[in-house]
């Protein structure tokens, strides 16, 4: 994870829910709360875009070198429509983005998974949050899965996007949930992990 305190925004508040400007990098400021046997507390979270540095040696190869990699570049027509999995930003309209295979999940075990994914060219640094959910997981039906520490799947739902903290609160409240893997649940893609905070 890249860390760059000169490109942090800071979580605002939209009726019950924070959700972070977009940016590449943002901190949110607010934990949300869970009852869990009659008994409420906070739960801080971390949501997490991918690390930027595997990606980097693709970005502006040739579509033909881009090709040997299993990679392919877009061209974003339309926003939303182009999820960058690194900054959780939907490109802009212009801007170009590679589609390519990556493992979200390399757990020994039957879960371990990749899949398809898009990633900005112009991605700078992978995007971190804590206590905020970014809107662009907030505008999509989203598929949450929880694992323990050891990559086995505890549990699992589909929810819209602005329903996604109360997800977060939900599962966290299980002591054997480790972390969250967010998919979008039309396509599947793999969206974004969600730590403990």
């Amino acid at each position: 994870m890249i860390e760059a305190s000169s490109k942090h925004e800071t979580a605002r508040e939209t009726g019950p829910f924070a959700f972070a400007q977009e940016s590449d990098i943002a901190i949110g400021t607010r934990a949300i709360t869970c009852t869990h046997s009659n008994l409420e507390r906070a739960v801080d979270y971390i949501v997490k875009g991918l690390p930027v540095e595997p990606f980097q040696p693709l970005f502006g190869l040739s579509d033909e070198e881009l090709r040997s990699h299993g990679a392919k570049r877009y061209v974003a027509d339309a926003k939303p429509g182009y999820p960058c999995r690194i900054t959780l930003r939907d490109a802009e309209p212009g801007e170009t983005l590679l589609l390519l295979n990556w493992r979200h999940l390399d757990a020994d075990t039957p879960y371990r998974s990749d899949g398809p994914i898009f990633v900005r060219e112009a991605a700078l640094a992978s995007y971190e949050a804590r206590n905020a959910i970014p809107k662009q997981q907030r505008i999509r039906l989203l598929s949450v899965r929880a694992y323990d520490k050891s990559g086995w799947m505890q549990d699992a739902e589909v929810v819209k996007g602005v329903e996604l903290e109360s997800s977060v609160a939900k599962f966290f409240a299980d002591p054997a949930v480790d972390y969250l893997h967010v998919h979008n649940a039309n396509r599947g893609c793999y969206a974004c992990r969600v730590d403990r905070g």
